[in-house]
Formats: structure tokens, C-alpha cells, sequence
């Protein structure tokens, strides 16, 4: 970028920059490195994708599909993902492009299902490496087990408990960069990795840096960022930025794990309806309109939500804003137009027709190498994944359920209510569930050889990952109620999380209010009788939401903690005993909160 302000930079590229782009938009499409070394602007294919938490398997249930608006306005639903398909997709798109550079924008691994979370990761990070990744932001999931396994990650080695998991192989590593320039050491002050790297190419050059959400702390168990300090995303992008600028890289990427909230949930929906960023809202939103024009694309994650929204940068010029879901049901093509002699970006460029979100459809050709992989690490799982646990009749979702109570939410809440209640396990009288925890459905068909309606060990492992230890704690009557607030206020105000709910407590929701007032603390009721704020309540939840997590400090509170089981157990344990081959459980009615819109 130039010291020169950013509106008159923009007039100027315009003026030198659209007769060569005339001219050369034809030729640059075919153009082999040769031709596009001697032109005076090359495009770049920027081919990305975030929040993959370790789907090497096509996902289950509505975690598969991607939901694709039609001209005629109705929806269809695609299955997608699957690290076989979007190896081929990525491959297949870079084909025709010598200038192509892939990144993604964290939570490539955490909270995954059991043959990458069972192995560590290991097998999530070997794919990337196969697949061609050439960098990363961390997001908040690759803090799950701590900065040191984290480290391990990027250079590689065997597990320090559970060391080799197979014979003669040593863990390499990650042979792409992560980056992490907003998390540094609270003693050093210094980034634990590397804040930024800059990919090369025939003397192109674009800087990549990388954040996660400065909000980490609170959505991470407390042992995970220990040690650690996370930084305001858009104060830390624009330091690096001009870092970059001084060392002469003019085009910059933003690689964010935050996101935003398009109006629809349709991968291809226009979020630039009616107007430039119209149609989005959420975190991404406000960063973008602060990060310094010197950045000239922001790929971002976080929400699972798909987007290519065009936010303008503080100058008022338009830049591009993407997210691709989660899971590797999409990935993003964008392209970079550079201008050799600027080293800048030409954001004003016609975009190419590729440009946007794609499917990663399960139509196409496996990629070979990767069938092998997920072959490799499924037969070293399978001794675990495959064991029944349970049997359902129908879908219960969790992931892919639209209202706030979740039919899976219950059912969840429900086992730890039944582990705990005993005097001698907690004597727990209430159970909550945080909905982010719960990350997939439990699907009827069967995703292997099983059978429909088995639940295998495997299934709901990739409900329940984390294997969070259970708590039990005291709470008066007061605190619960506050707790039940904070749902719908402070740190939850912008963007509510409703607690799943065990069985016995019932409560209104009423949306047609503001903060606090959305809960109905009248309604409040545990087995038909009314909260007494002076009475004590023992109330169960998984060790990070009892520790205060995604934003419920009521918990923090709490007396008389007594630890149980994990989470996982007592799920798994719930589904064994309460359903057979011939007595599948049925999905819950998901009807304990009444909700008034």
C-alpha cells in the first residue's frame, strides 16, 4: 500500500490500471507462468475454506448438506464434504491457475469426530498437508488441548501420554504455517507462532496474517489458554499490516477466525442485497469496517456460516469478505488481481467468474490419496468406533435443529440429569447443555455397516468430543434465574445462547422484549412449582460451562462443586440404557421452553 490517501491511491489505479485490464483479462485466464510473468497484472486464485474441526468422513445429517437458494426461489439441499471430495474440488479448481495459494481461517482440528479426535488430530493435519494447504489462522478450537499440543500441530512429533499411534511413523507435523498474531505469551508478550507469512511466486508476493477471535478465553476452558493473552483483532491486524507495508508487500490477506450472520442460511444467498454488506451482521462486520485498507481481503470463519459479502474498508473502497461454512461442504475462489508494478491489488478488477462459494459435492471423483488416509485411520479406529451404544427410531438433531431448544439438547440434558441425580454423583435436581457443545445430529441411517438406527461409539463421540468432565454445584434460587438472564443478556445480549434444559424445569422466552426481560422469571418452573430465589439448587453441567464458559458467569458462583463423570460416558451410558433394537429411542418433543416471537 502507498502513504498517499486511500481514495486518490484507488483514482489513480483506476486510471492506470483498467485499459491493461481490458486488454488483458482474456489472455490472463489461459496464460501459463511465462506469459503472466511478462504482463503487467497477474490474477491470483485464492482458493480457501475454515472450520473443517476434523471431517476427514463425509459429515452426518444436516452437518453434510448445504442448503443451495434456486432461481424460482425454492431451496434445494445438497449432501456435501468429506476430505476425499474436497481434495478433488480443490485440485480440480487450481487446474488452468499458476498463481493459486490456498488458506483457511482456523478450527481446522478440535471438537472433531473420533478418527481424527481419537488420534489427537494427527490424521486431520496429515490431509491438510496432502491436500495442499498453504496456511492458517489458529481459530479457538486449535486451543483444546493447550498451546503445547497446539505446537505440536505445527512441528510435529509423537503425543507426549500417548505417544506413536502407528508403528515406525513419527507425527510430522503441519508443513503449512499456522498463524496466530493476536495470541501471545502473558510473560513475553510476544505471539506464540508466527503473526504473518508472505507466499512467493515469480516475484508475485501476498502477505497472509492470521487471528482468532479475541474472545477465545470464553469460549476455551481455562486450562487451554492458560498462559495466554488474546488481542483485539482489528488493533492487531492493522499493527502487522503496516509491518508487511514497510517491508514492501502491498497485497495482505486477513486470515480471521471471526464471522458474521448472512440474512439466509443458502450458501449462494447475496449478501450484497439491496446494498454492499446489507444482507450480513454479527462480529465480522464491525472489524471489517476497521481493518486498514492495506488489507485487500478478509477470509473469516468462527459462525459456520457461508458468505462472500463485499463490506467497504474505512476509505469507502470495496473489499471481499468470505466465510465457507464448516466441515469442507465448501470451499471459497477468489481472485486477486496484482499489479507488478503497484505490488498492490487491483480490488476494482471485473471478478472472475468463479468467484464465490462452491460445493464440495460428493458427485465428483475421491481423491485416491485421500481414500487411503481416511482408510488408514479408520481401520486403527474402528476397534472403538464401532461398537453400538444405542439405538434411535428416527433423526434427532441437534446441530441441524432451527429452534432454540434442540431435540438432541434435551435428550443430552436429560442423561447428565440421570447420572448426577443421585446423592452419591451430585444430587443434581437440574441439568443445562451448551448448544455450542453439541456438534452434530444423531442420524437414523447408518453411516457405515451398522445398520439404521445404531448409534455407534463413534456417532456420538462427534456429538459429545470434548469429553468435558461433569460438575455439580449449588445455586440459589437468585443465581438460577440469573443464569436463565444471562441467556439473552451481556455478553449473550447480541447474540443469544439458550441452554438446553433437562427435563422438570419449563420456562417462556419471550423475544418480543429486550436483554433480561426475554426471560419470563414468573414462568420459571421446576416440576410444575416456581423458583424460590432463597432456596439452593443443585444444578449439573459440563466442567466449561460450569466454569463460567460462553458467557454464564452465574456458574462461577457456585458452591459445593463436586466433579463427575465425562460428559460422553454419561451420554453414552443414558443411550444404552434407555433403548434397545426393538425399543429405539424416539426424538424428544423439544417443547420445555415456550418461545413468544
Amino acid at each position: 500500500m502507498h502513504a498517499t490517501p486511500p481514495r486518490k491511491r484507488l483514482s489513480r489505479r483506476l486510471s492506470t490500471a483498467v485499459a491493461v485490464l481490458a486488454a488483458t483479462a482474456g489472455v490472463l485466464a489461459t496464460a501459463g507462468p511465462a506469459s503472466a510473468h511478462h504482463s503487467r497484472t497477474v490474477d491470483v486464485q485464492l482458493l480457501s475454506f475454515n472450520d473443517f474441526h476434523g471431517n476427514l468422513e463425509p459429515p452426518q445429517g444436516s452437518s453434510g448438506t448445504v442448503t443451495e437458494l434456486q432461481p424460482d426461489g425454492s431451496k434445494k439441499v445438497i449432501p456435501a464434504g468429506g476430505v476425499e471430495y474436497l481434495a478433488n474440488s480443490l485440485r480440480t479448481a487450481r487446474k488452468g491457475h499458476p498463481y493459486s495459494v490456498t488458506a483457511a481461517a482456523g478450527d481446522l482440528i478440535g471438537a472433531s469426530p473420533l478418527m481424527s479426535g481419537l488420534f489427537h488430530d494427527e490424521p486431520s493435519i496429515e490431509a491438510m498437508n496432502k491436500l495442499g494447504l498453504d496456511v492458517t489462522s489458529v481459530g479457538n478450537h486449535e486451543f483444546d488441548e493447550g498451546r503445547a499440543e497446539l505446537t505440536r500441530m505445527q512441528k510435529g512429533g509423537c503425543h507426549p501420554t500417548d505417544g506413536c499411534f502407528e508403528k515406525g511413523k513419527k507425527f510430522r507435523g503441519a508443513d503449512f504455517p499456522y498463524l496466530a498474531a493476536n495470541v501471545t505469551d502473558e510473560k513475553t508478550g510476544k505471539p506464540i507462532l508466527k503473526p504473518y507469512t508472505v507466499w512467493k511466486r515469480n516475484g508475485v508476493k501476498i502477505g497472509f496474517i492470521g487471528v482468532t477471535l479475541k474472545g477465545t478465553p470464553d469460549v476455551v476452558t481455562a486450562e487451554g489458554v492458560k498462559g495466554l493473552k488474546f488481542g483485539d483483532e482489528v488493533e492487531t491486524i492493522n499493527k502487522y499490516a503496516a509491518e508487511l507495508d514497510r517491508q514492501g508487500v502491498k497485497s495482505i490477506v486477513a486470515l480471521i477466525h471471526e464471522g458474521g450472520l448472512p440474512a439466509s442460511g443458502a450458501y449462494n444467498y447475496n449478501c450484497d442485497t439491496p446494498g454492499a454488506g446489507a444482507g450480513i451482521s454479527g462480529p465480522i462486520v464491525d472489524i471489517a469496517k476497521k481493518v486498514t485498507p492495506k488489507v485487500d481481503a478478509l477470509v473469516t470463519g468462527h459462525t459456520h456460516a457461508a458468505y462472500t459479502c463485499t463490506i467497504p474498508d474505512p476509505s469507502g473502497a470495496p473489499r471481499t469478505v468470505t466465510s465457507a461454512a464448516s466441515f469442507g461442504r465448501l470451499y471459497t475462489d477468489t481472485t486477486l488481481t496484482y499489479d507488478r508494478r503497484t505490488k498492490d491489488i487491483v480490488r476494482t478488477a471485473v471478478k472472475s467468474p468463479r468467484t464465490g462459494n462452491h460445493v464440495v459435492d460428493r458427485n465428483q471423483p475421491k481423491a485416491p490419496d485421500m481414500t487411503a488416509l481416511v482408510d488408514r485411520w479408520r481401520k486403527l479406529a474402528a476397534p472403538v468406533a464401532d461398537r453400538p451404544v444405542g439405538y434411535i427410531s428416527a433423526d434427532i438433531n441437534g446441530r441441524g435443529a432451527e429452534g432454540y431448544e434442540k431435540p438432541l439438547g434435551d435428550l443430552i440434558a436429560d442423561a447428565q440429569l440421570e447420572a448426577l441425580a443421585p446423592a452419591d454423583k451430585g444430587g443434581a435436581q437440574i441439568a443445562f447443555m451448551n448448544p455450542g457443545g453439541i456438534r452434530s445430529d444423531l442420524a437414523y441411517k447408518a453411516s457405515g455397516s451398522e445398520g439404521d438406527g445404531v448409534v455407534t461409539y463413534g456417532e456420538s463421540f462427534t456429538v459429545q468430543p470434548f469429553t468435558n468432565m461433569m460438575a455439580t454445584v449449588d445455586l440459589s434460587g437468585a443465581q438460577l434465574l440469573s443464569l436463565l438472564q444471562q441467556q439473552v443478556s451481556g455478553a449473550n445480549e447480541a447474540q443469544p445462547i439458550i441452554l438446553q434444559i433437562s427435563k422438570g424445569l419449563t420456562y417462556t422466552l419471550d423475544l418480543t422484549k429486550k436483554g433480561a426481560a426475554r426471560i419470563d422469571v414468573s414462568s420459571v418452573k421446576l416440576g410444575g412449582a416456581a423458583i424460590d430465589p432463597a432456596k439452593t439448587y443443585r444444578v449439573a453441567a459440563n466442567a466449561f460451562l460450569a466454569g463460567g464458559g460462553d458467557g454464564f458467569p452465574a456458574f462461577k458462583d457456585g458452591k459445593n462443586k463436586r466433579i463427575g463423570a465425562s460428559d460422553l460416558d454419561v451420554f453414552n451410558a443414558y443411550l444404552t440404557a434407555h433403548s434397545s433394537k426393538s425399543t429405539p429411542l424416539a426424538p424428544p418433543k423439544a417443547d420445555r421452553i415456550t418461545v413468544v416471537k
